[in-house]
């Protein structure tokens, strides 16, 4: 069945309180806030005009003259709106490079680049959670806490700023029925489809929505979130029986059928559906069984040519207005619980989001064992590269 109204949400004041995060030294860049300022050379001066820090923000991200950012698609998360959205507001063009990118890439575009500060340097990254604290390790991230820091959940962010959760999804099945006419409904169904049919949408070595597919599946095949290893073991009998094909599920593979069905978030199956209206027609199911949630976060590149630009990104991402659009795009925003206490959503933008009843999301210690376990595993025990 198709799931897009039944649950607003996960949990982020239960499910995503599980996710622990890694503390890191430092202080953090804080965000602008409105402040007075006073004359150092009169007392008459005490009537100055009160700054807008926000402005001088605006300001400075102008004077760098663009904004870099890596691996967004424009239908992942409505991302498409959010790009051309904060060029309308700001007049600031982007750059994005590599939109297919995975989360490693991402972060190797940095060390690549962070010597050039030319165009192929990354400002901003959008990764998977796992990959925050690499970047951290590694030293890619530049602190910073936005306006809206007290609105994200303490156990979603690095307490010092250098990655901070942005949105979530569970994983789901993207079926072309005009292809796929058995009726799938959860992971057991996929092994009696007819050869060929089953994609992944990454690469399981590099690509944070592939890993989170692999283990999805072995949470509903005898795997925990403590042991990934039944992922890979189903994936194999998927490939052994000739339905697994080897490559990297897109929206034109799925509506071609050379990947009738694409294991993918909710929220890119979602949008797949919606720009493909009927041509072919898509079924977007959450499986039953080995509901798995998957939270993104967003950082800012401790070698971004455009600093300044980074932050006032961020800044817009975090607003209402960045929040909303991530919704529009069936993603879980990351402030959910406060705008909804606000009452803030617009109610036709919650009932957009899709069912996420019984998902749930690791810790952040699973993930980096999961991520290991299943990107050194894949080669071994599935045999086959995905490009």
């Amino acid at each position: 069945m198709t799931t897009t109204h039944t649950m607003p949400r996960l949990m982020v004041g239960g499910a995503i309180l599980a996710i622990v995060v890694a503390a890191c030294g430092g202080g953090a860049t804080n965000a602008p806030t409105t402040a007075t300022t006073t004359s150092t050379t009169s007392s008459s001066s005490s009537s100055s005009a009160t700054a807008d820090p926000m402005a001088a923000l605006v300001e400075a991200a102008k004077a760098e003259g663009g904004l870099t950012t890596i691996a967004l698609p424009r239908s992942w998360c409505n991302y498409g709106a959010l790009l051309d959205g904060f060029t309308a507001k700001y007049g600031i063009p982007i750059n994005d490079l590599n939109p297919d990118g995975s989360s490693q890439q991402e972060l190797d575009a940095i060390v690549a680049n962070k010597d050039s500060g030319g165009p192929g340097a990354p400002d901003v990254v959008d990764v998977g959670l796992s990959y925050g604290p690499k970047g951290v390790a590694d030293g890619l991230f530049a602190k910073y806490q936005v306006s809206t820091w007290a609105d994200i959940p303490d156990t979603a962010k690095d307490k010092d700023g250098y990655w901070y959760g942005d949105y979530y999804g569970v994983m789901a099945f993207e079926v072309n029925t005009s292809v796929i006419t058995t009726p799938v409904k959860d992971w057991a169904d996929l092994l009696n489809l007819p050869k060929n049919s089953v994609a992944l949408a990454g690469d399981p070595t590099g690509s944070n929505q592939a890993v989170s597919a692999v283990w999805a599946a072995g949470l509903a095949n005898g795997g925990s979130l403590d042991n990934a290893q039944p992922g890979l073991d189903w994936f194999k009998q998927l490939n052994d029986k000739g339905i697994f094909v080897p490559v990297i599920g897109k929206t034109a593979t799925v509506a071609s059928g050379e990947t009738p069905v694409r294991i993918a978030w909710t929220y890119n199956a979602l949008a797949d559906k919606d720009s493909l209206a009927g041509n072919p027609p898509i079924e977007v199911v959450v499986p039953t069984s080995g509901r798995f949630g998957g939270m993104y976060v967003q950082a800012i590149s401790a070698y971004a040519p455009h600093p300044n630009a980074a932050k006032l990104w961020m800044e817009y991402l975090y607003s209402d207005e960045g929040q909303i659009a991530w919704m529009n795009g069936y993603c879980n925003g990351i402030r959910y619980d406060a705008m909804a206490a606000a009452g803030t959503i617009p109610a036709d933008v919650q009932a957009k989001l899709p069912d996420s009843k019984g998902a749930v999301l690791p810790t952040l210690d699973q993930i980096t064992a999961a991520n290991t376990t299943i990107t050194t595993g894949w080669p071994t025990t599935v045999g086959v590269t995905v490009k």
